[in-house]
């Protein structure tokens, strides 16, 4: 329990730091900044609410969240940090109460120079990718919810459109930080290595609050939608797709069901098994020869960005958030990957149980988001047990403790947080979550 004399002090002193419309109580307020996507997972739906704000702060600058990072830690209350809420497993809820501290209103982009583009915590990676256009640049990779903010992205350490190039390999994606710790100090500029330490570590060793990530020059993509009888048409493909020169940005398949599930399309034709890819337009005609000679069909071909942007929105979790909404509370998902996706999907569907897939080329081997019906938590584990035991690889996404490079991230937060006060409860390496841990 938080001190609530601590909580009206860090009020008073962010008030006159950041003034009256940056610093709120509010209680409707307070609810809203501490949720986020968590309700995609059943299992840790069934645990909300995980914690409630006592106050939360909207800094605009890189200079003011550190400011209100070290008024904080100075009256020893736990501060969150909150990009855009768009996680899905509740890393930016508050387990603890404190301070949010939701960095949305520090959306500068500041500088973008050969090959790299400076922007603050809060700027979002649509924000980046139109200031890399105008330029004529391009964001290395960029997530599938593109109003995500560059500081939520980095620190929740996820890949997306672009990896099947890159890989998700932040290491080549970003190259300087600026970061706040819990020790008292101000702003830390980090590079290289050294800035691969706060990557995928929810704010828990040290706050992202600006960064300068990786261009490319930029490509006139097509957004391209086929479709086919069945699943087994488009996976059959895939991975040709997925390799052809220049590589594609992203090449996405799915199921007839998950298909049927997408927003309504007439690219998505009812019945069919669709699969997508923003691709160079020097690769469109042989992949159109490979859906052909496959047995498929091409239903469009787009242009522009707005229309590559739309397509990254149909990949990754996305398809399975469409599938959940039609059978609210049914589905639960793991984060799947393996050869054996696109050689075997029979017995990947029959080892889940009737599972559903979404399928995407991925940088060396087939991923995918696999839905299966929820029957709890137990039954959760169980299933990625039997998915391990086949050759699929397997994440557990239904967690919200730190699993990349955990005792890396301890250590290093025993230096730059030696009190425990950024997103507590997030870095436990003793962390025995509601599936009981997670697998990789």
């Amino acid at each position: 329990m938080v001190d609530l004399s601590a909580i009206t002090a860090l009020q008073e002193r962010l008030t006159e730091r950041l003034g009256a419309r940056n610093v709120s109580s509010d209680a409707r307020l307070l609810e809203r900044a501490s949720v986020d996507g968590a309700r995609m997972s059943p299992v840790i739906s069934e645990l909300l609410p995980l914690g409630v704000a006592d106050l939360v702060a909207f800094p605009t600058d890189a200079e003011a969240i550190a400011d209100t990072v070290r008024a904080a830690v100075e009256l020893g209350v736990p501060v969150t940090p909150r990009g855009k809420g768009t996680g899905n497993y509740g890393q930016a809820i508050p387990s603890t109460g404190g301070l949010v501290l939701d960095l949305s209103r520090a959306r500068a982009v500041l500088d973008v120079g050969d090959g790299v583009i400076t922007a603050e915590a809060g700027a979002t990676m649509l924000a980046l990718e139109q200031a890399a256009a105008a330029s004529g640049q391009q964001l290395w990779m960029y997530p599938s919810t593109m109003n995500s903010s560059i500081g939520g992205f980095l620190a929740g350490g996820s890949g997306g459109t672009g990896t099947i190039e890159h890989g998700a390999n932040h290491m080549g994606f970003v190259v300087a930080l600026d970061v706040v710790h819990a020790d008292g100090g101000g702003l830390r500029h980090v590079e290289g290595e050294e800035a691969q330490l706060y990557v995928h570590n929810y704010g828990t060793a040290g706050i992202i609050v600006r960064a300068t990530v990786r261009l490319e020059p930029l490509v006139d993509w097509r957004a391209l939608y086929a479709s086919f009888d069945d699943f087994p048409g488009p996976l059959s493909v895939i991975r040709e797709i997925g390799l052809l020169t220049p590589r594609p940005r992203l090449v996405s398949a799915d199921t007839v069901e998950v298909s049927r599930a997408l927003p309504d399309d007439p690219a998505i034709p009812d019945g069919r098994s669709s699969l997508r890819s923003i691709i160079a337009p020097e690769a469109l005609e042989q992949a159109v020869a490979l859906i052909e000679s496959a047995g498929g069909r091409v239903e469009d071909v787009r242009t522009g960005a707005q229309a590559s942007a739309r397509l990254s929105t149909l990949s990754y979790n996305h398809p399975i958030e469409w599938l959940q909404k039609t059978r609210p509370g049914y589905y639960y998902h793991l984060e799947v990957g393996g050869d054996i996706l696109v050689e075997d999907i029979d017995l990947v569907h029959a080892t889940i149980g009737d599972g559903l897939l979404h399928v995407e080329a991925g940088h060396t081997v087939p991923i995918g988001m696999l839905a299966a019906e929820y029957r709890g938590p137990d039954e959760v584990r169980a299933a990625i047990d039997r998915l391990t035991a086949i050759g699929v690889g397997v994440h557990n996404p239904h967690q919200w403790n730190v699993d990349f490079e955990l005792q890396r991230t301890v250590a290093l937060a025993r230096t730059t947080d030696p009190r425990g006060l950024l997103n507590p409860g997030k870095l436990n390496p003793d962390y025995d979550g509601p599936t009981k841990g997670s697998i990789r």
